[in-house]
């Protein structure tokens, strides 16, 4: 009798299995088998050899790229937090009626509706030396000359992140801060508990498995991202999404393989660490 209700379950399961197995799973065992090739001028050698990772590690270059993807991570996820925080809370405990709250949030969304590449280029004319910010900026007399640094640098990378990617860190946090129990506030406050103090021993901890979430989201895309480094820093910057890419367009594949697995192996790492610190099962 028991058999038959396992049976009807692993049945419901199983198209979503195949389809994992063959776009996600397969996918990722043939990336890793061809990091394992070598590649010559003019062709690929299906032959079992561990040059490609020999020289990733081997080379200082990798190590470099690999510190500034992680820059790159970190200072975003920071800015990321700080801002889609501060929104989902105002959002969640400042704005009374549902119908307000759903139009704001849709209101963050709108940049949303267009195409990530075409929100990253629309920061060119704007950081330009000739742009909006340098203009303005000169006509106010707060610089005597353009500054350099607003395009094609860190700063330009960073910004387009933060641009990109804070709507992924709102919507969890948000969606988690409007399942806190107001009741717990209120209980908070009238034992005499400050905002601050509210805030840092109620709703901080509360909200913990959205910002894991959220974090998740953020360091694992950002990590990934190859185009808005390569136009953001006019190419004088790379992370290692560019390391991919160039061996990629270099038809170097099983270089390419490589570096892929091991970017792979070190975003999963990162999430395993991260998922040490609190239990988001309960939030999917």
């Amino acid at each position: 009798m028991q058999a038959r209700p396992n049976l009807t379950g692993w049945l419901m399961v199983s198209p979503l299995a195949i389809v994992l197995a063959l776009f996600l799973v397969l996918p990722i065992i043939l990336i890793a088998v061809v990091s394992f090739w070598t590649a010559t001028e003019f062709s690929i050698v299906p032959a079992f050899s561990w040059e490609n990772y020999d020289f990733l590690f081997g080379s200082p270059v990798t190590y470099l790229v690999f510190l500034n993807t992680f820059k790159f991570a970190a200072i975003t996820w920071a800015l990321t937090f700080l801002i889609g925080f501060t929104v989902a809370y105002y959002l969640a405990f400042h704005i009374r009626t549902q119908t307000w709250q759903i139009a704001l949030f849709l209101l963050c969304t709108i940049p949303f509706w267009t195409s990530n590449i075409i929100r990253m280029i629309s920061w060119i004319p704007f950081l330009g030396r000739n742009g909006i910010a340098n203009s303005a900026l000169l006509s106010w007399g707060a610089i005597d000359a353009p500054l350099e640094w607003l395009l094609f640098s860190d700063f330009a990378v960073i910004l387009a992140f933060v641009h990109l990617y804070t709507l992924f860190m709102v919507v969890p946090i948000f969606n988690t801060m409007m399942r806190i129990d107001k009741s717990l506030i209120e209980a908070a406050r009238d034992a005499g508990a400050s905002g601050p103090q509210i805030l840092w021993n109620v709703i901080l901890p509360l909200t913990k498995p959205g910002i894991m979430i959220g974090t998740i989201f953020v360091v694992t895309l950002v990590m990934g991202d190859f185009i808005t480094v390569r136009f953001m820093s006019g190419s004088q910057s790379a992370n290692v999404g560019r390391l991919i890419s160039n061996d990629i367009a270099l038809l170097q594949y099983p270089s390419a393989s490589a570096t892929a697995i091991v970017l792979l192996a070190t975003v999963l790492i990162t999430i395993g660490i991260l998922l040490r610190f609190v239990d988001i099962r309960k939030e999917l």
